[in-house]
């Protein structure tokens, strides 16, 4: 007997005309007359009078140093990034009283001039208290010693935090977006961080920095937990994490995960920063509809540090999948923490990284804190900075429609509690035009399955969509945003199951690029326009709509640069998945250009640069490029020229380091929580150390050089001489570091390693997809390489 078809489901949602956008509440944004003003509505943040759908990332600038930071700005501006965020870790600025640095990586003004040069907005996180896995939530020392009511309006502590604020104000001067400034970079400022229980403080606090000349038309603060916030003074900024080194060692997937993967209303999660509070927070996770302001975060897991005791694997969908939710949920400013990964300062007096000597409950790295973010600690382009960079096209380019729409949820949610409780979807639209955005991606230790007989039905106002119109196999992994009805140049309504990436105007008409959804079919239904004006594409059908019809096609060609459905001047390209992450966007010799580059690289502000590959590798540039330094190459399509990106053998393999013995570490407890302590400087110093030769012409024009070790163990310190320069707790990931700020002391004292074996017995979690299984300690360096990297412009 031949199986029956699986009958599909019908899911169907109305979408109701908008209300009105109205002024949000809030003591925000900027006086009338301010050139280029910003003003917060209840649905979304306009800039300059229309919608803007801020992407903010976090970098820490003290975490890296000053001849980076505009090359890794523009790399996060070239990830579709629109402002970068920082902490004021204060006590990397006044280790010593009355002694404030803003020397070498702590020039904070320099930084925002640089953030503004690459065309990035600026978020200032003041603190005082900031957290950040930093030694006493940056509190410096003598600070976190002195006899006051820390994080309240004692007045002994405010006077310390005034001079705190006016030392901040100083750097900033004439760089603040405010009225009789020059119109500069910082856009917004949030005070303190996780502060749950003082309304009446962090009021003070922004009185405090505005009395000492910070001023902004946003001002933020950390709204998870249940905070309560004073009332019409600061914009709720929440987080989201696809796991986190804060769970205890026994904890499989936390309990948490599953919301940020489900389409909700609820802003908020009670369990980001828990185990710092004196007590189990209030169970205020109200559903966020109701609020009269954006719905914003600011600390969407770009990936996940680890502690000692506990060790998160994320993948780039856990972080992409959760990104996107966040879109479908409502979101109408997209905040990643981390975006580019740091290393913790070693300070003249102590390390800076929270760990159980300071009576924090989790043992951090000493110098480790690239959290396996987009952009890594060394610069690495990380398969999620890619996958994001995907989203982030798509917000700049049609973010300024979705933020002006509200979500609305089928019956009984957008996933978990849905009828079906499979598919979990969601529409952001109005009467006229949406989005339908699906999800069926969760980590792998909760991963979902392929899910059969998948269409929808969405009623936008008079108008019923169906897409697919032929039920389809939703496959695991699956996360999309589709257009419902939107206009792209001469096509008045189109749907069709793929995510718009970008547009590009040309001297042909206007280009939109599409990502395809892995598994279902790329239909296009066309309102408004005649079978015969479209090019490129089969004719399924004509169907009768009120007085006109709709088209339903696809494209004659199958995904890649070929599949041009032309329509009028207007065309339409649809790629792969593979293909759509190798799309990029930014201005070649002033002119706006996408290239097509499967691999690392930025726009510097000139031209694109490519960080070649060891062969020749094929990259597709609209418009073409104006200099013929490339030669061009026969392509794929009609619309990209194709040149070559000649290869170059840079990597230079090493003999894999062997350790004389593999030893365990001691097993400790401590902190604040009794979890598993790392071993410490005198621990790692009775180890035989392993020297890694390093030829010093490795260095010679290298923007950067990577050491990277393929290796098993429990933790690993890397040593230029005697100087600490890197440190791991092992995950199953890469330990890569970047040697090049180290030359002249590899060079005097050699490069050597510190390693401890990992342990079959330890309680430590590590991802099982990656754990040990032997029954014997593991230390072993499979692989070794050096890898420098030089960039070549475009052109």
């Amino acid at each position: 007997m031949s199986p029956q078809p699986v009958q599909p489901t019908v899911r169907r949602v109305r979408v109701p005309a908008a209300p009105p956008v109205r002024p949000a509440p809030l003591d925000l944004g900027d006086p009338a007359g301010t050139p280029d003003p910003v003003r917060v509505t209840d649905r979304y943040v306009e800039r300059d009078g229309r919608p803007w759908f801020p992407v903010m990332g976090e970098y820490h600038f003290s975490r890296d140093r000053p001849e980076r930071w505009e090359t890794e700005l523009r790399t996060m501006r070239s990830g579709g990034v629109t402002v970068v965020a920082t902490y004021l870790l204060w006590i990397v600025h006044e280790e010593v009283r009355g002694q404030v640095r803003w020397d070498g990586p702590r020039d904070l003004r320099r930084f925002v001039e640089t953030a503004g040069r690459a065309g990035l907005d600026v978020v200032l996180r003041i603190g005082p208290w900031a957290h950040g896995e930093t030694r006493n939530g940056g509190f410096p020392d003598w600070l976190q010693d002195l006899p006051v009511a820390h994080r309240t309006n004692d007045p002994a502590y405010v006077e310390l935090v005034r001079g705190w604020y006016a030392a901040i104000a100083e750097q900033v001067r004439g760089l603040l977006h405010a009225p009789g400034q020059p119109g500069g970079p910082v856009l917004g400022i949030q005070v303190d961080n996780e502060l749950y229980d003082q309304p009446e403080h962090l009021a003070t606090l922004r009185d405090l920095a505005e009395d000492a000349g910070l001023r902004a038309p946003l001002w933020l603060a950390t709204g998870w937990g249940g905070a309560r916030l004073p009332r019409g003074r600061v914009l709720p900024v929440y987080a989201g994490y696809s796991d986190g080194f804060w769970e205890e060692s026994t904890t499989g997937w936390p309990d948490f995960g599953a919301l940020h993967y489900t389409f909700s209303t609820v802003r908020d999660d009670l369990t980001v920063g828990a185990d710092l509070r004196d007590g189990p927070a209030p169970d205020r996770a109200a559903d966020g509809a109701a609020d009269p302001w954006p719905f914003a975060t600011c600390e969407l897991g770009g990936g996940m540090q680890v502690a000692y005791h506990r060790r998160p694997h994320v993948d780039a969908d856990d972080v992409a999948a959760l990104a996107l939710t966040k879109l479908g949920s409502g979101s109408a400013w997209q905040g990643y923490y981390l975006y580019h990964g740091g290393t913790q300062v070693l300070g003249d007096r102590s390390t800076t990284q929270e760990s159980h000597a300071t009576g924090y409950p989790n043992d951090l790295p000493v110098r480790d804190y690239d959290f396996w973010a987009p952009v890594g600690a060394a610069g690495q382009q990380r398969p999620h900075y890619h996958r994001l960079r995907r989203q982030h096209l798509f917000l700049q380019a049609f973010g300024p429609d979705l933020a002006t729409y509200p979500v609305v949820l089928p019956d009984g949610g957008g996933g978990l509690g849905s009828p079906d409780g499979v598919v979990r979807w969601s529409v952001r639209g109005d009467g006229e035009r949406g989005y339908l955005f699906v999800n069926n991606h969760q980590p792998a230790v909760a991963a979902l399955a392929d899910v059969e007989g998948v269409r929808f039905d969405v009623d936008l106002g008079p108008h019923r969509v169906t897409v697919p119109t032929a039920a389809t196999t939703l496959r695991s992994g699956v996360h999309a945003a589709w257009p419902l009805r939107q206009r792209f140049g001469s096509v008045p309504a189109l749907t069709v199951p793929a995510q718009p990436i970008t547009r590009l105007d040309t001297e042909r008409g206007p280009v939109f690029l599409f990502a395809t959804t892995d598994g279902v079919d790329v239909e296009l239904q066309i309102e408004g326009v005649a079978a015969e004006e479209i090019r490129g594409a089969e004719i399924l059908r004509v169907e009768p709509l009120g007085s006109g019809t709709r088209v339903v096609a696809t494209p004659t060609a199958a995904p890649g640069l070929a599949a041009e459905v032309v329509v009028g001047d207007t065309t339409l390209v649809f790629l792969p998945p593979a293909v759509a992450d190798t799309v990029w966007q930014g201005a070649i010799d002033g002119r706006e250009s996408v290239v097509l580059w499967d691999g690392s690289g930025y726009f510097d502000g000139e031209t694109f640069r490519v960080v070649p590959h060891a062969e020749d590798r094929a990259v597709d540039v609209l418009p073409p490029l104006p200099t013929g330094e490339h030669a061009r190459v026969p392509g794929e399509g009609s619309l990209f020229a194709r040149y070559v990106v000649p290869g170059e053998a840079l990597s230079r393999p090493l003999a894999a380091p062997r350790f004389a013995a593999a030893v365990v570490a001691p097993v400790r407890t401590g902190g604040s929580a009794g979890r598993l302590s790392a071993p410490d400087d005198a621990d790692f110093a009775a180890l035989v150390p392993v020297e890694v030769p390093v030829p010093d012409d490795v260095f010679e024009d290298a923007e950067r050089v990577l050491l990277s070790l393929d290796w098993t163990g429990d933790t690993i310190r890397a040593y230029a001489g005697d100087l600490l320069i890197a440190d791991q707790f092992w995950s199953g990931r890469r330990f890569d570091v970047d040697l090049a700020p180290y030359r002249a002391e590899i060079r005097a004292g050699g490069l050597w390693l510190r390693a401890f074996a990992w342990s079959p017995s330890s309680g430590i979690h590590v991802d099982a997809r990656v754990r040990p299984s032997s029954a014997t300690p593991q230390l072993e360096v499979r692989t070794a390489a050096l890898h420098p990297i030089r960039p070549h412009p475009l052109r």
